[in-house]
């Protein structure tokens, strides 16, 4: 019999049964206000904003980190939501990226690309790509403080070159 361990998780805290490795993404739990690069088709950066806003859902047990991207007048571009679990059993993560605009699912960081890999400050992780020009987007989080983080993406057609195409700079947001 599993007993029900409830953790009101709108507190920021994880469930105390949950893997450890759930808190390597912890630092999302929050809300941010970040600034956007995007790259273009003719080299030139484009200036964007965006919110970062997640949370601990399902008890305690997994992340859930909703994503905004909007040009500097307010026209959405991306809007989403991460789930994020850690399977301790097989030592792996289960992420997801829910698109709001067009309902369709991402896996994020399978294993056939290289799973999740946590190393000196930094968690990087690839996908195929559903929406963009190029195959596949790595995903980078680094310089990560209690006040910030930075998402780097970059782009590749086959998985041995990359170029970056995007940076976002999240700061946080305090009440």
């Amino acid at each position: 019999m599993h007993v029900v361990n409830r953790v009101d998780a709108s507190d920021g805290r994880p469930n105390p049964r949950a893997p450890l490795e759930l808190r390597q993404f912890e630092f999302l739990i929050g809300r941010w206000h970040c600034e956007a690069r995007l790259k273009q088709e003719d080299g030139a950066w484009r200036m964007l904003k965006a919110t970062w806003e997640g949370r601990y859902v399902l008890d305690g047990y997994a992340i859930a980190d909703e994503f905004r991207l909007m040009t500097v007048q307010d026209e959405l571009l991306v809007l989403g939501v991460n789930l994020r679990a850690y399977d301790a059993a097989k030592r792996q993560w289960n992420m997801k990226w829910l698109s709001g605009l067009s309902g369709t699912w991402v896996d994020l960081g399978p294993e056939p690309l290289g799973g999740v890999r946590a190393t000196d400050g930094a968690i990087t992780y690839c996908m195929h790509e559903p929406v963009a020009r190029h195959a596949l987007t790595r995903a980078t989080y680094c310089d990560i403080a209690a006040d910030r983080f930075t998402w780097r993406g970059e782009r590749s057609d086959d998985g041995s070159v990359w170029e970056e195409f995007m940076v976002i700079a999240a700061h946080r947001l305090t009440d």
